[in-house]
């Protein structure tokens, strides 16, 4: 391992290693996870401007460095690989090699976790446990602490112990027997949705737990599942059983509740159409020069639609046969009927509208060989603090002796004490990070 020289004491290093910026700015979040749920949760606060401390097993890293292709070339030798996958949940993170498994390693987390606000993690059911690097241990040396945890199915009930992963969850809480074709097989949602909403989900409970720090100085531990989430965003599915009592189907693109509302093909392709009201169905049957069937009794409202749907959807399907695609979207957008066409991924991050809401960003880093990055930007728009793009996603252990040294107040000698007994790890044969977006 290579030699860390310290900062120059001319330029001390600062308590926490990042400048301020953002509504969240000040805050650090120590980062226990790994895969998709966790690590997007705390991207989400990075963005917002937490200081987030990343910590990961030296040597590979999060798990999902090794996810692919495809992957990006780096100059560092010891510092993993950057797969696609790690990139899109990753930026704005201090990356620490520690090796929890040893008694220095554990103390170290310990050290940061006394200074930190936030603890997210997402290994099983009393994984951490055993290191002592659970709630009940770690607000115990800092009660003011939110510690978040992310498991498959949550700290009680019959599965609690149980791994969880994104496509056994979206089959176990009931996605993917309504999504696909009708009659065909079970198909899950194209993304990790399981993961990704539990990782919203865990951004909003811990927003929470800081407005309820705020107020009473008390931290809290936060519960959270996989599982709990997808049920929860069953949404209205879920009412229309606990309510109707009719089990949901797969419908395709079609809606339960409201009709049309479903994708058509035209002559030459195909398209979206999303009927929410009966003013925009009697616009609807206007632009396509069947005013009369607005007026049929079958037809007039919603719920004799949705009642109807296997009579009115043929006829709609043969209207919209005989034509262009794009001149029906032209009709349509004419009469402000909802429609749209079915893009591919690159036609939707090229499209004039992503665009003009800059929802692909650059970011670069000096030991990444291929120069600067497209990275899918934040939805988030606050007209006083916005979000901000800082760090490019580390390699594994990217910033051990920067926030060892600068978070913590370890010397130079005592971090490569660490890394020579194999406690810590840093990459070496590179040089360090270009911050900032574009």
């Amino acid at each position: 391992m290579a030699e860390h020289e310290s900062p120059p004491e001319e330029q001390p290093p600062e308590t926490v290693p990042e400048g301020n910026h953002g509504p969240l700015a000040g805050l650090v979040v120590l980062d226990l996870g790994r895969i998709l749920a966790a690590p997007l949760l705390t991207q989400i606060l990075g963005d917002l401007g937490a200081t987030i401390i990343k910590i990961e097993r030296p040597g590979n890293g999060d798990d999902t460095r090794q996810w692919g292709p495809p992957f990006v070339e780096s100059t560092l030798r010891d510092g993993g690989l950057f797969s696609a996958y790690y990139l899109a949940v990753n930026r704005n993170k201090h990356s620490l090699a520690i090796d929890i498994t040893t008694g220095k390693g554990r103390e170290l987390v310990r050290r940061l976790a006394a200074a930190s606000d936030i603890v997210v993690e997402n290994h099983k059911v009393g994984g951490l446990a055993r290191y002592g690097l659970a709630y009940e241990d770690l607000s115990k040396i800092n009660p003011g602490l939110i510690y978040c945890s992310i498991t498959g199915f949550g700290q009680n009930g019959p599965l609690a112990s149980r791994p969880g992963y994104d496509a056994m969850i979206q089959a176990m809480g009931g996605i993917m027997s309504i999504t696909g074709e009708p009659g065909g097989n079970p198909v899950k949602v194209g993304v990790a949705i399981a993961d990704v909403m539990t990782g919203m989900y865990g951004a909003v409970a811990i927003l929470a737990a800081l407005n309820h720090r705020n107020n009473s100085g008390e931290g809290q531990y936060i519960d959270l599942s996989l599982f709990d989430c997808q049920l929860s965003w069953l949404v209205n599915e879920g009412m229309n059983w606990l309510i109707g009592g009719q089990i949901p189907r797969a419908l395709g693109s079609a809606h339960p509740n409201i009709v049309p509302y479903q994708a058509f093909a035209a002559a030459d392709g195909h398209f979206m159409l999303a009927v929410g009201n009966d003013s925009q169905f009697a616009a609807m049957c206007a632009a396509v020069g069947r005013p009369e069937l607005a007026n049929d009794e079958r037809f007039a409202t919603n719920a004799g639609r949705v009642e109807n749907r296997e009579i009115l959807i043929p006829l709609l399907a043969a209207i919209f046969g005989r034509g262009k695609r794009d001149e029906w979207l032209a009709m349509l957008e004419e009469a402000n009927v909802p429609c749209g066409p079915i893009n591919s991924i690159p036609e939707a991050l090229s499209c004039e509208q992503a665009k003009a809401r800059e929802m692909v960003m650059s970011m670069r880093a000096g030991h990444v060989t291929s120069g600067p990055l497209d990275f899918l930007a934040s939805p988030i728009r606050m007209s006083k603090t916005p979000v901000s793009y800082r760090k490019f996603p580390p390699a594994v252990g990217e910033d051990t002796f920067t926030v060892l040294n600068g978070m913590l107040g370890m010397s130079a000698g005592e971090i490569d004490a660490l890394a020579g007994e194999g406690v810590i790890s840093m990459p070496t044969g590179g040089h360090g990070p270009e911050e900032g977006g574009g």
